[in-house]
């Protein structure tokens, strides 16, 4: 089903759509769109929702099941915008964004779908869930010029780290449960990355409420939100494995002939598996067994 804006999205209130969880997929280019499209509904959600140009094509087994949207995701703000514009219409349902050539994975994601892991994750009473965005890129960019290769992705094993977050309204003392991580190509290459731009962190599963708004640095305006674990215990974290930064590196003149190979001493294949993940310490169960 296509549809020209994001509010005739919402008054035509598909069934999946009503059900949840829904999975908002932002799209920049289409370089592993269908890819993109297919593991987020391999991995349970109800509604597949895609924001991207008319002009871009779907293949012929997505078309009738995926919720595609006309939208400009180069616009400024064209995040925000769209992830505000759902939440009050789904308020009460669970949902799920990222990008193209971006994939969800979760603890246990071969044996369990992401109904198991929302039941539980609220059960905790938790409304939202902290995701690491762990890069991935090709191992050639000779072979693989784009850097994005699914059968040659590889990712760093090491190398990542927290930071206190501060508050500016307490006088920079830390935030409770809210730490900034790093790490990845965005530490390796942070001479080419805005300040801004250099974290991991993003809570990209969140139950959507009446007044809830996310804001450019993908945290909320609910600061319970932005906490990586409740205060009794650890939760579940999950991982985006990503291909968007290696992709805009290798895309933006300023850095992309400084950039011969992505590769280093602490690069690993990557597995397509959340056992590499929760063994990497890229994400945990928390309480779930």
């Amino acid at each position: 089903m296509q549809y020209k804006t994001l509010k005739d999205l919402i008054r035509s209130a598909p069934p999946a759509l009503r059900e949840g969880p829904v999975a908002v997929i932002m799209v920049e280019d289409e370089v592993e769109l269908d890819t993109t499209l297919r593991h987020h509904q391999q991995a349970g959600f109800t509604a597949v929702v895609a924001l991207m140009p008319a002009e871009f094509q779907l293949a012929r087994d997505l078309q009738e099941s995926i919720l595609r949207v006309d939208y400009d995701m180069t616009a400024d703000g064209a995040m925000e915008q769209a992830l505000n514009t759902l939440i009050d219409p789904l308020a009460g349902q669970w949902i799920y964004y990222c990008y193209n050539a971006e994939y969800l994975f979760h603890p246990f994601c071969e044996s369990r779908n992401i109904l198991e892991l929302l039941d539980f994750h609220a059960e905790e009473r938790r409304d939202a869930m902290l995701t690491y965005v762990i890069d991935l890129y090709a191992d050639d960019l000779e072979a693989c010029p784009n850097a994005v290769s699914l059968e040659r992705a590889c990712l760093d094993k090491s190398g990542y780290y927290a930071l206190a977050r501060k508050s500016e309204e307490q006088h920079g003392h830390p935030k409770e449960r809210q730490l900034d991580f790093y790490g990845g190509l965005r530490w390796r290459y942070e001479e080419h990355v805005p300040k801004a731009k250099r974290k991991i962190d993003r809570i990209s599963l969140f139950r959507a409420k009446t007044g809830l708004r996310i804001r450019e640095d993908h945290t909320f305006t609910d600061e319970e939100y932005n906490t990586y674990a409740c205060p009794w215990h650890h939760n579940i974290t999950a991982a985006v494995c990503s291909f968007r930064t290696a992709k805009a590196l290798k895309s933006n003149p300023g850095s992309t002939y400084d950039i011969e190979t992505f590769k280093w001493h602490n690069s690993a294949p990557f597995e397509w598996h959340s056992r590499q993940l929760l063994d990497l310490g890229l994400m945990e169960p928390g309480q779930w067994f």
